[in-house]
């Protein structure tokens, strides 16, 4: 592994990559540092203090993870990248609906760019609505629950162009993230967006992982480092699992050539939908949680339900149902991500078969058939994964950023070996060896 190491930074290309890549990592993490105008720092610091110190899991924890801390600071960079990837995952499930959307998805790079541009676009407008929330919430003193806002407010100014000023900071900032993740996809080593979101998750782990050991002793500190160790290894095992189904093409004539006689593989993955199950299901109730904040005075009988049930991240009607809708999700998104009629037509096209399946209907049955079976295990491993953090809560009183949380896991394993693979690619190319023996 050190070898590799140096091997990498010998390559004058590719050390150039990665201290690009450090540079744009530093950059980012120095904005999320930096206090939006209007914003009362010293305020802010202690609310957040008496909030760690709390027994309630805070609502925002999925957004404040993925921002590093940097949303409940209230930082230039505190949307951080959950705009673009919540515009991301829209522009997907509207590319299976919308025809036009289809079309230029078949289009290839030409239309790729043009669905790109309409994410950026959308990522700008859900950056406005999301920073409105936040600055709305802030200057009513919910964004920090526990904490006084008459007696710490977390904003100098209440008016209407602090309001202002603040949205579009926070907007701007969502902007510029978006600029630095294409600028490591394109001169650095891919991955982009991927390695901003690991890189926030990432600082904020330490200091949770001691928040731990200050709060519960050097006894439950070791169980659960231990706890998290064995998860992480679970994690990278079931990542790397698929199922291979076999493809043989025929052999045919194209002029004076012959063509095809190969064989090959189609790689479906245990966990083929990836974590965005995990943030289908926390945006959901995360919605009706964040709904009812804004009316607390006069609480009717709903308002006391969601308060309840839903807020109380400990509760087992929230877990639950958490559970149940990242089920749900897992199997929604698989079905619009890997469409077996399409698959089953193109090897049919190109003279494809698997053995022992007829080409066409029965073909697209059996990956129908394998693809319903191999979700199953990867939505219950999604779904267990991610209550981890609220049973650990409930168990060891952990707060909300009990660092073993199965998103941040599932981060920080899935983009280290997607990274690790493109390093190793490029070593492979320059003869020499990888990471991965």
């Amino acid at each position: 592994m050190l070898t590799a190491f140096v091997n990498a930074f010998r390559t004058p290309d590719l050390r150039r990559k990665l201290l690009f890549v450090l540079l744009i990592i530093v950059i980012f993490r120095a904005g999320s540092q930096i206090p939006a105008p209007g914003v009362h720092v010293s305020n802010v610091e202690k609310c957040i203090k008496v909030v760690e110190e709390g027994s309630n899991a805070s609502l925002y924890s999925l957004v404040n993870l993925f921002s590093g801390g940097a949303l409940l600071q209230l930082t230039i960079f505190a949307l951080g990248i959950m705009p673009y990837i919540t515009a991301s995952i829209i522009l997907q499930l509207l590319v299976v609906v919308i025809p036009r959307l289809e079309a230029l998805k078949k289009e290839g790079q030409a239309g790729q760019t043009k669905i790109t541009q309409y994410t950026r676009y959308l990522t700008l407008g859900l950056a406005v609505l999301q920073a409105t929330g936040i600055v709305a919430l802030a200057r009513t003193g919910n964004l920090l629950q526990g904490c006084d806002s008459t007696q710490y407010p977390l904003l100098h100014s209440n008016n209407t162009e602090t309001f202002l000023v603040l949205v579009v900071t926070m907007t701007a900032g969502t902007a510029v993230i978006m600029w630095l993740g294409e600028l490591i996809t394109e001169r650095g080593v891919g991955n982009g967006m991927s390695i901003l979101i690991f890189t926030q998750v990432v600082a904020t782990f330490p200091a949770s992982l001691w928040q731990v050991k200050i709060s519960q002793g050097w006894w439950t500190f070791g169980v659960v480092v231990a706890i998290g160790l064995v998860l992480v290894a679970a994690v990278i095992f079931i990542e790397q699992a698929q199922r291979r189904i076999p493809v043989q093409y025929a052999r045919r004539m194209v002029g004076r050539k012959m063509f095809g006689g190969s064989s090959t593989y189609i790689p479906l993955k245990v966990n083929q939908a990836g974590i965005i199950p995990v943030i289908f299901a926390s945006s959901l109730l995360y919605l009706p949680a964040m709904a009812v904040q804004f009316n607390q005075e006069n609480p009717n009988q709903f308002i006391r339900w969601v308060n309840e049930y839903l807020v109380d991240q400990g509760h087992p009607v929230h877990m639950a149902a958490y559970f149940l809708l990242i089920i749900f999700f897992t199997y929604f998104y698989v079905s619009i991500t890997f469409n077996p009629q399409e698959v089953a037509d193109n090897m049919k096209k190109y003279g494809g078969f698997i053995p022992g399946i007829r080409a066409g209907k029965p073909t697209q049955d059996y990956l129908s058939y394998v693809l319903s079976r191999i979700t199953l295990p990867g939505a219950l491993y999604l779904g267990l994964i991610s209550l981890v953090p609220l049973i650990a809560f409930v168990l060891i009183n952990a707060n909300q950023n009990f660092p073993f949380g199965g998103t941040s896991i599932l981060i920080m394993v899935g983009v280290a070996l997607d990274t690790v693979k493109q390093i190793e690619s490029q070593l492979q190319q320059r003869n020499y060896e990888g990471f991965l023996r």
